[in-house]
């Protein structure tokens, strides 16, 4: 009897561990508020092998001749990823019936990718006319072939009479794909505010050159700032430029290397003098803003939590790039915050 209870408790146990890292993979979505929630919540499903929930999105016509054959068809499928285009929509006799566009990249269990694009077409059926059991935005039918194209550009433009795409900002694409190129392994897969990593804040910088003559038209430079990673008191940023000459290119910073003497060689005592020993170059800065009215970008450095101890930089926009002309630090671990200005190259644009 007592092996077969710690048989049990094993098997609860792997039970347990298995949803747990299957959570960890896909985020659970259950959300009918939309159509393009609809088909997201069913790729949630599917990818949590949550065949049930995924059967419950379709309405009286079913994506397979029964159940079993339903989940039969993902038996080699380990993840799925979605994505969605422009949503159409169209009234008739009592409901809306929506157009979405669908993109899915199918993670098979070798770890093998492919692409599937396509078009699902969902119904919502008036609330005010239903009676119970009520009925939300269900999946009427919906297709998906193989795609030519990478997962990325794979969603197709428009279904039937749907509206064209929104054009793309081009600059901001470039960027992006950059960012990912170089950083989309390293970075976490969400910002604080839940948005997949990979969507930058954007800003747009107009200027004259130092050498424009005044009937000379203002130049743009785009800058965009990616969020990387947060830690326990520090978050992380990339930066990308863009301008019609050099295209899109990383921003590195500039920050000088120091040589910090306290009394007696104690980091928790009196700060003797902080020199600077040479520069070195930043991919990312951390706790960063860049203010549009100043055209700087600040970056500070808590070196622990209270932040009672930092090192702060300011970097200007001028002539198309930015530059280092401000350095602060308090080396001070005395639990308060005194920062000194160690460089200061502050000059008007």
């Amino acid at each position: 009897m007592r092996r077969v209870l710690l048989a049990a408790t094993a098997l609860f146990s792997l039970a347990g561990i298995g949803r747990a890292a299957l959570a960890a993979q896909a985020p659970y979505i259950d959300d009918r508020s939309s159509a393009e929630a609809v088909i997201r919540s069913l790729y949630s499903a599917i990818g949590r092998h949550e065949f049930a929930r995924a059967w419950g999105y379709f309405g009286d016509t079913k994506p397979a001749k029964d159940f079993n054959v339903f989940v039969k068809g993902y038996d080699n499928t380990d993840a799925v990823e979605v994505k969605t285009g422009a949503v159409s929509d169209e009234g008739a006799a009592g409901s809306i019936y929506y157009s979405v566009p669908v993109a899915i990249q199918a993670t098979d269990k070798k770890g093998e990718a492919k692409v599937f694009a396509g078009c699902y077409t969902l119904r919502q059926v008036n609330a005010q006319i239903q009676e119970p059991p009520f009925q939300p935005i269900f999946i009427d039918k919906g297709a998906l072939k193989p795609a030519t194209s990478d997962f990325e550009d794979a969603v197709p433009a428009s279904c039937g009479d749907g509206p064209p795409p929104p054009k793309k900002d081009q600059a901001q694409e470039q960027a992006k794909k950059a960012f990912l190129a170089t950083y989309g392994e390293q970075c976490d897969k969400e910002n604080p505010e839940g948005k997949p990593v990979g969507e930058p804040e954007a800003y747009s910088i107009h200027y004259k050159d130092k050498d424009a003559g005044a009937d000379e038209p203002e130049r743009e430079t785009r800058l965009f700032r990616f969020f990387c990673s947060m830690a326990a008191y520090n978050e992380s940023a990339v930066y990308y430029i863009y301008d019609d000459v050099s295209g899109v290119r990383q921003l590195q910073f500039a920050a000088p290397e120091l040589d910090i003497r306290y009394e007696n060689n104690n980091s928790e005592g009196k700060v003797e003098g902080v020199h600077i020993i040479g520069f070195q170059t930043d991919d990312q800065l951390v706790n960063s803003d860049y203010d549009d009215k100043t055209r700087t970008i600040t970056s500070m450095n808590k070196w622990r939590g209270v932040g009672d101890a930092s090192s702060t930089g300011t970097y200007l926009f001028r002539n198309g790039n930015f530059s280092l002309v401000q350095y602060d630090v308090d080396a001070s671990y005395d639990g308060e915050i005194n920062p000194e200005t160690v460089l200061d190259y502050n000059t008007p644009p």
